[in-house]
């Protein structure tokens, strides 16, 4: 397939969590966050905080950001012209992801082709809380992943991805048969067996209730462990709802928010 090195970037991106002690230059960062302002957007709903804390910081990086759906922002900005917010919430974290999400590949890309590397940390909706907390957020502002960056002092080789016909869906979306659903399994597995990406990180997602442990690390690959994510994770919504309210935004259903602000 045609090629150039902005795709090569992208194709041979991998997440990295081990950096060497050379920090990001401010010119450096200030590159990737513009680049990442530059993201196609909706309404702009997204921020970004920066820790320089190696100590704390996940992975011992140089920077972590949290990207955050931002519509305290915006509300300052519609006071000023003497306009009041009456878009639902749902509506503005819609917006407000596909904002932040964008904003944040465009951060990484740019982060690649200066020589750094980064990983994405999925799990900070869970820790709103804390995040507020430490930040100082006010309302309306919702962290939505978390980034590490720096230098890399590893290089792992790419993960596998689901085959082109697995992923694009031209004029309709198919129904798949046994043997797609297979190969497409297949040359997941078979990657991050061959990587022994899950032996390397000793993890492997206990089973819960009865159901009879049948994998090792010899087996082990990319579908069992993301089926045990989704097959035995968050099966209620409260805990993300409550994550939600505490950071201002109401969803209609949700259960009360904890009182994390006065």
């Amino acid at each position: 397939m045609p090629t150039n090195p902005t795709i090569e970037i992208m194709l041979n991106r991998k997440s990295i969590r081990q950096y060497t002690d050379e920090s990001p230059s401010q010119k450096v960062l200030t590159s990737i966050v513009r680049a990442g302002q530059q993201a196609p957007f909706a309404y702009q709903l997204c921020s970004l905080l920066l820790s320089r804390n190696r100590g704390r910081n996940p992975f011992r990086a140089p920077l972590l950001f949290t990207v955050c759906v931002d519509s305290h922002r915006l509300e300052c900005v519609m006071e000023r012209r003497d306009w009041q917010m009456v878009n639902n919430d749902l509506s503005l974290l819609i917006y407000g992801i596909q904002d932040a999400s964008l904003m944040a590949e465009n951060m990484v890309i740019a982060a690649e082709s200066l020589g750094l590397g980064s990983c994405f940390l999925g799990g900070a909706p869970y820790r709103a809380g804390s995040i507020i907390k430490k930040y100082k957020l006010p309302k309306r502002v919702f962290p939505l992943v978390q980034l590490t960056m720096g230098y890399p002092a590893e290089d792992p080789p790419p993960r596998p991805r689901y085959p082109m016909e697995f992923t694009l869906f031209e004029d309709e979306y198919p129904e798949f048969d046994e043997k797609t659903i297979d190969k497409a399994m297949t040359e997941m597995d078979e990657g991050y067996l061959a990587q022994e990406y899950y032996r390397r990180a000793n993890y492997l997602i206990p089973l819960e209730g009865d159901r009879e442990e049948t994998f090792d690390f010899a087996n082990y690959g990319w579908t069992e462990h993301i089926s045990r994510k989704a097959g035995q994770w968050h099966a209620l919504p409260e805990k993300l709802l409550e994550q939600f309210a505490n950071c201002g935004f109401h969803i209609p259903g949700e259960s009360s928010p904890s009182e994390i602000f006065p």
